[in-house]
């Protein structure tokens, strides 16, 4: 991801230098100065040249432009963009200028800016040129910081319909698709990916992730093990395949997938956590709480180890521990039924009637909606296929 915007940003600055180094005019010899010194790296000296080129033409918007782009190759951007806005204020027929803009916006961090400029850039080029695949990249990129992956896809998959040969874009491309739902879109990126590599760990990994959307659990483990056998170091590999199987309830195995993801980062959290939580499941607290501790010293915010180190001090009689640690799991995920369950079991086991009825009372709660969201999936495919509704035929 890093080299298609790295190449994108070299050549748009190559492209915008070159464009204002031909005006079309008799040559100034202020104007050639500030060249010569630009071109010798002379930054400081050709700064001091196209400030006296701008005093002198205060109507030009080159100067302004290499000004800015000057203090672009510094890294200046925040300084860079409001002497592109002045260049574009004189002059908004540069599409290259524009260009530039967009880019320190973005190198800037100022991504909802950097979409306004690429958007109106995009309008200036036509449909099928070179400089339209660079924006779609840059548009879809920003989109992507922006978290609208949503908005990103479209960009992103213009690009690698004209670049099929790019697997870091089309991994880009997959990941927007995921994060937006569009898991079609995911299966499509991946075979892609799989045909320039079929190796690709990352790809078999998006492509599970789909597959596990989707429901296919058959399918998305299948790719997770194919992702773990192209590349058993790649991060969050063994996580993935471990939490399907853990989902699964095969806790054994998942439980030897989480420990080779801690073998390569011990200090992976949610693995930690998964972990001991599979120990638990095999009833092995001794060796499950060690590990949620440490998870949890991590990251306090996963609420299964706190429901697990619960579970653990309520059976062991820990009651006051197991009460704060439980408390804690309803306040990181008050939507779990197990935790109302087993706040309440311990409520009642202290003799603090009320509360326990209340904890009771929200898990059936929680019950009976997803009982109703479950009967309104079954009612929406009888509506969609009224045939399958009914039943085989009978003979």
């Amino acid at each position: 991801m890093k080299l298609v915007l790295r190449v994108v940003i070299l050549s748009a600055i190559a492209v915008t230098a070159a464009a204002q180094q031909h005006p079309g005019r008799l040559p100034d010899p202020h104007r050639q100065k500030a060249l010569e010194l630009e071109q010798q790296g002379d930054i400081a000296g050709a700064q001091a040249a196209w400030t006296e080129v701008s005093e002198a033409n205060p109507r030009s918007p080159e100067p302004y432009a290499h000004l800015a782009l000057l203090k672009a190759h510094q890294e200046h951007y925040k300084d860079a963009i409001p002497l592109y806005r002045k260049a574009l204020s004189l002059d908004p027929n540069k599409p290259a200028v524009r260009l530039n803009l967009g880019l320190a916006l973005f190198k800037a961090g100022l991504l909802k800016e950097a979409v306004v400029e690429f958007k109106i850039l995009k309008k200036q080029l036509r449909p099928d040129s070179f400089e339209t695949q660079r924006v779609d990249i840059l548009l879809g990129m920003s989109y992507y910081g922006l978290a609208q992956y949503g908005n990103a896809v479209p960009h992103l998959k213009a690009a690698a319909q004209r670049d099929q040969q790019n697997p870091t874009l089309l991994l880009s491309l997959a990941h927007s698709c995921l994060w937006s739902k569009q898991m079609q879109c995911v299966m499509d990126a991946y075979h892609q990916i799989l045909a320039l590599n079929a190796e690709s760990a990352e790809a078999d990994m998006l492509a599970g992730e789909a597959l596990d959307e989707m429901k296919d659990n058959e399918g998305s483990t299948k790719m997770f093990r194919a992702a773990v056998a192209a590349n058993p170091k790649e991060p969050n590999v063994h996580f993935g395949l471990g939490y399907l199987l853990w989902t699964q309830k095969q806790y054994p195995e998942a439980l030897q997938q989480f420990q080779a993801e801690l073998d390569n980062d011990p200090k992976h959290a949610q693995s930690l956590v998964y972990l001991g939580d599979c120990y638990l499941q095999l009833n092995n607290p001794a060796e499950a709480r060690p590990r949620l501790e440490k998870g949890l010293a991590l990251d306090p915010s996963i609420w299964l180890a706190s429901l697990d180190l619960g579970i653990i001090d309520s059976d062991a009689g820990r009651n006051d521990e197991a009460l704060r640690e439980l408390k804690q799991a309803a306040k990181l995920n008050s939507q779990d039924v197990n935790v109302h369950w087993r706040l309440a079991r311990l409520l009642r086991t202290m003799g603090r009637k009320q509360e326990a009825q209340a904890e009771f009372d929200a898990a059936k709660k929680l019950n009976k909606a997803a009982d109703q969201d479950l009967y309104q999936k079954i009612a929406n495919g009888a509506k969609r296929n009224p045939a399958a509704a009914a039943g085989p035929p009978t003979q």
